[in-house]
């Protein structure tokens, strides 16, 4: 994908994450924090349940992206602000959904803004991503 325009969804979809999701992101980024896997932890902090790594969350929906533009080096650079927890309930799980849409073109870059949202709520806050048209 090459060409952009201001307010064109170049992407969405949505991503089912699971407990084992959060064992093996943890694995792969080293964050045991144990509210991403254990309920009574993450209750006697205050928490709603687990929750997943804003990391992860962040990482489906820049994966999301990158997929649609085919290139990942087209990436100049990303940003968000991490704003909702996702909850990863040990039975149902959670759904993410990401919906990436041309916010500005100029020469050289499109930004990408994303909408990932959780129970209908809003998690990230000011997602961009830049990326290279050329």
């Amino acid at each position: 994908m090459s060409d952009f325009t201001v307010g064109q969804i170049i992407a969405e979809r949505s991503v089912h994450l699971t407990r084992e999701s959060l064992v093996r992101y943890a694995g792969a980024s080293n964050d045991f924090n144990p509210i991403h896997y254990n309920d009574d932890v993450a209750a006697a902090v205050g928490l709603p349940g687990v929750l997943a790594h804003g990391m992860l969350t962040m990482g489906i929906a820049v994966g999301i992206v990158s997929d649609a533009l085919g290139d990942p080096a087209r990436i100049a650079e990303c940003g968000v602000r991490f704003t909702r927890p996702v909850v990863v309930d040990t039975e149902t799980g959670a759904d993410i959904h990401v919906s990436a849409k041309v916010g500005a073109v100029d020469d050289d870059a499109a930004r990408i803004d994303l909408t990932v949202r959780f129970a209908d709520t809003s998690v990230l806050g000011k997602a961009q991503v830049r990326v290279r048209v050329n």
